[in-house]
């Protein structure tokens, strides 16, 4: 009993799962676009040695770049970076950090057209080994700036572009049709009025938002914390994805009316071709090879709407589409995506290594 009430006290006072980064060094530190790169002195040289091609993790927007790397030590499963660090390649992660309402003029263009460009770059000028290429990663719509990126920058050295749980058509993800339909007769001006003025879409927002999608995981939470106070790995979890979800920054304001007006009203994305200020992204054109992951259970993203992909990159030499049951969280880390997604973008890379 008294053991039970200690784990209950770490539980409530978030002092149960460790609080642990991979090994990693800051490259550079701009605004909205700090380079980190992980792995020990080691296992960089290794990776140059045997000319791995390294990835650069794109954080979806409103969601922190440690996303990528959950409390690697708490338990086995959580870190795609210490998966990817096991398979002998080098992972960098660019940090568009938090948001305010100065940021409110912040962009899709900002992402795609400076921020990850310029951090391939770096990418290619740090590892300094062939074939000085580089495959973008991203989940959720860290895929979407990924795949924005390759298709405004064809001339990028891009081996290729990876999704993990990416929406590629808004028609087919809920409530989007429902709002297409109540606001395409203004083109969405209302909303996008009230977006201008509060700056973008709060971080308190996108936490109560993110939260919602599981909401019967938020009213399970205080039963499942007492069934579970001899499973400490459990509790673990929890925690760890507590923290995550609590850290999550906001939109910045013209990214947010971005996202209703080009992605959901104009269908721009599952069209294939899309217009920021005078820039086109013709995603269709993009040759790369592209894998995809989506999931039936995922309460975000639909699987249609990921696996819209096979239909969207004609002109990929190479397009890959793999279903993993689970959260939208759960694709990217976890005990499903240690056992499912991980292998098989492993398996995906060492095809197109070949």
């Amino acid at each position: 009993m008294l053991s039970d009430l200690r784990t209950l006290a770490r539980v409530l006072t978030d002092g149960l799962a460790p609080t642990t980064a991979s090994e990693s060094v800051v490259l550079s530190e701009r605004p909205h676009a700090k380079l980190v790169r992980y792995g020990s002195a080691e296992q960089l040289q290794a990776a140059r040695d045997s000319r791995q091609v390294p990835v650069l993790l794109v954080p979806p927007l409103a969601v922190p770049a440690h996303c990528y790397d959950l409390a690697p030590d708490a338990q086995p499963g959580n870190s795609v970076v210490e998966f990817l660090l096991s398979t002998g390649t080098i992972p960098y992660v660019v940090d568009f950090g938090d948001v305010s309402y100065a940021d409110r003029r912040l962009g899709f263009e900002d992402y795609f057209d400076t921020f990850v460009p310029r951090a391939v770059a770096e990418v290619i000028d740090d590892f300094r080994s062939a074939p000085d290429a580089v495959d973008l990663m991203g989940w959720s719509l860290g895929g979407t700036l990924s795949l924005m990126t390759a298709g405004a920058h064809r001339d990028l050295p891009i081996r290729s572009v990876i999704t993990v749980g990416t929406p590629l058509d808004y028609k087919k993800v809920e409530p989007y049709p429902l709002v297409r339909t109540l606001l395409s007769p203004t083109q969405g001006r209302p909303v996008t009025y009230l977006l201008r003025a509060m700056g973008g879409i709060p971080s308190i927002a996108v936490q109560i938002a993110y939260r919602a999608t599981a909401w019967d995981r938020e009213l399970r939470k205080p039963k499942y914390i007492l069934d579970n106070l001899k499973d400490t790995e459990a509790l673990i979890r929890m925690q760890v994805i507590d923290r995550f979800q609590n850290s999550m920054p906001g939109y910045p304001g013209k990214v947010s009316e971005q996202m209703l007006v080009n992605l959901v009203l104009r269908d721009e994305i599952a069209r294939g071709t899309l217009h920021f200020d005078g820039i086109d992204v013709d995603l269709t054109a993009i040759t790369a090879p592209i894998f995809m992951v989506g999931s039936h259970r995922d309460a975000i993203v639909s699987h249609a709407a990921a696996e819209h992909g096979l239909d969207l990159f004609t002109e990929s030499v190479h397009t890959e589409f793999h279903t993993v049951e689970t959260s939208h969280l759960g694709l990217l880390t976890g005990a499903v995506a240690e056992e499912q997604t991980w292998p098989a973008i492993a398996a995906f890379r060492d095809k197109i290594g070949a």
